[in-house]
């Protein structure tokens, strides 16, 4: 395990309206307002789009992953994290459990899905933490990188 210590900075309270595409929407809010890492809170409705629901086979390298197309509206809980890539521009790495007639589907938001009505997300900026997302070879990922302390 690696770790970094930071502080909370800033936080926002975002109304998002219907339509808007997550996770696109957030980080462009996050490079509008200059945060760099920050933790994310998603409540709302998401009304379509896709999410990844895991590797087709979870032996491969770099996985296949496995597309879920959303039908219909969704309630939505979501929690993610915030950090730049290698240039620098907030990426949301962001999964969410999407509830509709009882059932739900858990996966990664980031393929992109839309807000149905509203969505309402909490960014808690967090200053001072040493983390980024380098593009990792093997499986393809832009993964989550922090100093050893």
């Amino acid at each position: 395990m690696k770790a970094c210590q930071g502080q909370i900075g800033r936080v926002f309270v975002i109304r998002l309206e219907d339509g808007d595409v997550v996770p696109v929407c957030i980080e462009q809010f996050a490079t509008e307002k200059g945060v760099s890492v920050g933790h994310v809170v998603l409540i709302g409705g998401i009304g379509g789009g896709e999410v990844v629901v895991g590797p087709r086979r979870s032996d491969e390298m770099p996985p296949e992953p496995m597309l879920l197309p959303l039908d219909g509206a969704h309630e939505v809980c979501g929690v993610g994290i915030i950090a730049p890539d290698e240039g620098g521009k907030p990426v949301l790495h962001i999964h969410a459990a999407l509830g509709r007639s009882g059932k739900t589907t858990t996966g990664c938001l980031r393929p992109g899905v839309t807000t149905w009505v509203v969505g309402e997300a909490i960014i808690y900026e967090i200053l001072g933490a040493d983390a980024s997302r380098i593009m990792d070879d093997t499986t393809g990922f832009a993964l989550l990188e922090v100093p050893s302390e």
